[in-house]
């Protein structure tokens, strides 16, 4: 008689796929295999402690995410038949999409080139499969994007050339060397600063405003893309808790390490994300919820209990976060007053908020709006409606870190620019913050060598002399299509065009 043999379980197919794969090198030094593992200062003093968050087998994630694009694509494909483009909330909503595609996408396929690489650098089997799976993610959810907002590029400006503009124009320097700084780490920095302190601490802040601006804006497109990638999303979150602890437990030598990585990655991605906040609060029609209230909910709530409970382990919460709580009142209207100026030099357009849109802020900033900012954006409205809508001509000051431009104000004094600077081998550096300046205290080395868009340009390494042949030449934009004021533009035309709605009135004067 023939015994059936045991059919193996989700968990032990798991343990063959990796503890059961790996093998004690005999003829190669193990240090010599896995060279990065411990230049960082790390100590691993047992990889079998290592608890996988996957625990998918190779099989089982094809069927998995198979399934997902059949669901997914079957959407896109609906949505394109019906015109979805015209059942939008706005044609200004597309402005907030070409940010995402320009600024987000690009750099989910620099996540997946770091996973691929960070695998290959750890001797621990589980800590190489879980990278593997999550390289793949990331490459299908920069796929994934791109396609679910390829249809928008056939009705709407401004999205033809993606891929360039990541690597060239000016404001896409943030995400650009946020992820560059990143991939240049040590494996395990690279965990810290991409696992946990994006995609544990910040995701939230960055995939649910987006997912639920789109909702709320009719884009079934983006909701679905959404939907698909949550899943992974959550299986991401999970490993960067894992990669923490794990580290953590491994030995007490690795606590001030990390510490430091946390208090460097947390202001990094707290600048990144005033990208976010700005969209929230001014790009979208129908708005979800204020940037404040967003980083109360999903970082000063949900981050203040990921940090009572890391306690434990001697890590406290990020240096500097009482800046955020202030900053969280300020940071979006900086930052679109600051794109207002220079959209000149962008692939979007931008516009003043209307009298319901300001009140809407007056209401969710009570402190701040009608105190600091109300004013100036009425002054610049009157201006666009007497036919002299302000373009600013010069170049501004980045700082040399995170290479935003030094729009933020003092955390004290909210009249008051925040400047930092310090002089490293005889060169004076520029920063926007505290946090900016630390960084590059810590690794000096590293930030000399930032390539900063906009002395780049005054030194001629844009293709050209002048800004406009840098924005039409080296970054590619059509410049009075997708670019300059959203009212009266071709979008806003053709928008009324679809609509049936009275034409336009006359695009208004460019900068100059």
């Amino acid at each position: 008689m023939t015994a059936n043999k045991k059919k193996l379980g989700l968990k032990e197919k798991y343990r063959y796929l990796t503890r059961d794969l790996d093998w004690e090198p005999s003829y190669q030094d193990k240090k010599d295999i896995f060279p990065h593992e411990d230049f960082e200062g790390i100590k691993i003093t047992d990889w079998d402690k290592w608890e996988d968050p996957f625990r998918l087998t190779m099989d089982a994630y094809w069927k998995y995410q198979a399934e997902k694009e059949k669901k997914l694509y079957a959407i896109l494909d609906a949505f394109a038949q019906n015109n979805g483009q015209q059942t939008i909330s706005d044609a200004r909503y597309v402005n907030a999409l070409k940010l995402f595609l320009g600024g987000i996408s690009p750099c989910e396929y620099q996540a997946f080139q770091g996973f691929a690489r960070v695998g290959r650098d750890f001797s621990g089997a589980g800590a190489r499969v879980a990278c593997q799976m999550q390289a793949i993610d990331e490459l299908r959810h920069v796929q994934t994007q791109v396609h679910a907002m390829s249809h928008y590029n056939k009705h709407f400006n401004g999205m033809h050339d993606f891929a360039h503009m990541h690597d060239r124009v000016w404001f896409n320097s943030v995400p650009k060397s946020f992820f560059d700084d990143a991939r240049t780490a040590g494996p395990f920095e690279f965990l810290t600063a991409i696992s946990f302190s994006f995609e544990y601490v910040l995701t939230n802040l960055l995939f649910v405003p987006f997912m639920s601006g789109a909702a709320y804006n009719g884009d079934m497109a983006t909701v679905t893309f959404g939907f698909s990638a949550q899943s992974d999303e959550a299986r991401h979150m999970t490993l960067g808790l894992e990669v923490i602890k794990f580290m953590l437990e491994q030995h007490e030598d690795n606590v001030p390490i990390i510490q430091g990585w946390i208090d460097k990655w947390f202001w990094r991605g707290n600048r990144l994300l005033s990208l976010v906040g700005m969209m929230m609060d001014y790009m979208l029609p129908n708005k979800v919820m204020s940037w404040a209230e967003a980083w109360e909910v999903y970082f000063e709530e949900a981050g203040g209990a990921l940090f009572k409970d890391l306690e434990r382990y001697g890590i406290r919460a990020p240096k500097y976060v009482e800046q955020t709580t202030i900053g969280k009142e300020h940071v979006s209207h900086q930052t679109w007053a600051t794109f207002y100026q220079y959209s000149q030099a962008t692939n979007f357009h931008t516009w003043m908020p209307s009298d319901e849109e300001m009140d809407w802020l007056s209401a969710k900033y009570p402190n701040t709006f009608d105190r600091y900012y109300r004013e100036r954006f009425t002054f610049w409205r009157e201006q666009q409606e007497k036919g002299e809508r302000f373009y600013n001509n010069t170049l501004p000051q980045l700082c040399q870190v995170c290479q935003i431009p030094a729009i933020f104000t003092e955390p004290d004094d909210a009249t008051k620019l925040s400047h930092r600077s310090h002089v490293h081998e005889g060169e004076r550096y520029h920063f926007c913050s505290d946090g900016c300046c630390d960084i590059f205290k810590n690794q000096p080395q590293k930030y000399v060598q930032a390539w900063l868009p906009v002395h780049q340009i005054y030194q001629g390494n844009c293709g050209g002399s002048d800004v406009e042949s840098v924005v039409r030449d080296y970054y590619n934009i059509n410049i009075g299509e997708d670019n300059f004021e959203y009212l009266g533009s071709p979008e806003h035309q053709r928008w009324l065009q679809w609509k049936g709605l009275s034409p336009a009135v006359s695009p208004l004067p460019k900068a100059s």
